[in-house]
């Protein structure tokens, strides 16, 4: 009934049938998410996890790991392309210390959610143990519970942490059974020689464990502590009925982790780019997914959430607002 009833309010706007393209499954989706014919977006977050992977220091990325540490102190002074896009749409953002190998001074204004100073090298042991892991689901949950107090009823997700291509890679390729070498791209931009030693890595990585193992097996083994608060902080945003803007490839492979246990959380999830991470587009395909925006970003931060938020707001608000043909006695088509 609610569906057939917001297609037809879409449909007798003052356009021809369809015009507005995606934007009309934009409206029909929040529509439905919302269980009302005239939806509204309240109070917009941004959640940005960071943590250290064990697994950075066989050199899987053009960065050291101290970049992880460094970038966070540049999201909390404001400097960084999320804080610059969050600002420029009113998007309420807050920094989460996950397991940054570094000890941050008192005062700033980094939600402490810390499970232990980066993940394990998953070359050796897997990224967590299962206390961990269940630490940091946990962390995730209580993060988007406290926001949704506020009234916050869409949450962007995104992540910093150097290696964490890598850990996405190999959790891409478990979830999936695909070769991991289909699963891996530049990361924070690797050369020719530096992609072909993440290669041989990940490769290692994925030979020395079983080749049976549930999602959060999987999650627990081959991820990062951002990873799994992440994971916790979606199953939490589903469970409040948030709408759920999903980033690039780090943040779709915390979705699918999600998706492989709940398939309904993509009901609440709106895709907002698709990545120059070259396993992107294929794991979007996979769930059978189509992102708003194409901008060839590969950043992270959550920068692809905060962009495709006033396409966002533009769903709503046509839909909202628009007249119909009846309303502005405009002649419909015969």
């Amino acid at each position: 009934m609610l569906s057939s009833e917001l297609q037809h309010k879409i449909d007798f706007k003052t356009k021809p049938l369809g015009a507005l393209g995606q934007l009309e499954h934009l409206a029909h989706k929040i529509g439905m998410i919302q269980k009302t014919t005239s939806p509204q977006l309240l109070n917009p977050h941004m959640v940005v996890f960071a943590a250290d992977h064990g697994i950075a220091t066989a050199g899987v990325s053009a960065y050291p790991q101290e970049v992880t540490y460094q970038m966070v102190m540049n999201f909390l002074g404001g400097g960084a392309a999320i804080n610059v896009f969050c600002r420029q749409h009113d998007i309420t953002i807050k920094i989460v210390d996950a397991g940054v190998n570094f000890d941050f001074p008192e005062g700033l204004n980094l939600v402490n959610k810390k499970v232990r100073k980066s993940s394990r090298n998953i070359l050796e042991e897997p990224a967590m143990t299962f206390e961990e892991y269940q630490q940091a689901l946990e962390n995730g949950k209580t993060v988007v519970s406290e926001i949704a107090k506020t009234g916050c009823n869409i949450i962007g997700f995104g992540e910093m942490g150097i290696g964490n291509t890598s850990a996405s890679s190999l959790m891409m390729s478990k979830l999936f059974d695909i070769p991991v070498t289909h699963c891996i791209g530049r990361g924070t931009g690797l050369n020719d020689q530096q992609l072909q030693n993440k290669i041989s890595i990940l490769r290692e990585a994925v030979e020395k464990y079983p080749s049976e193992m549930n999602e959060d097996e999987i999650a627990r083994t081959f991820g990062g502590l951002e990873i799994a608060q992440m994971i916790g902080a979606m199953e939490e945003a589903f469970r409040q009925n948030m709408l759920i803007m999903v980033d690039g490839f780090i943040a779709t492979v915390a979705v699918a982790t999600v998706w492989k246990k709940n398939p309904e959380i993509l009901n609440n999830c709106i895709f907002c780019h698709v990545s120059n991470e070259n396993a992107h587009p294929q794991l979007l395909g996979l769930m059978r997914e189509k992102a708003i925006l194409n901008l060839d970003l590969r950043l992270g931060e959550g920068t692809g959430c905060a962009l495709a938020y006033p396409i966002i707001q533009s769903a709503v608000n046509f839909l909202n607002e628009m007249s119909s043909f009846e309303d502005a006695h405009v002649s419909n088509k015969e």
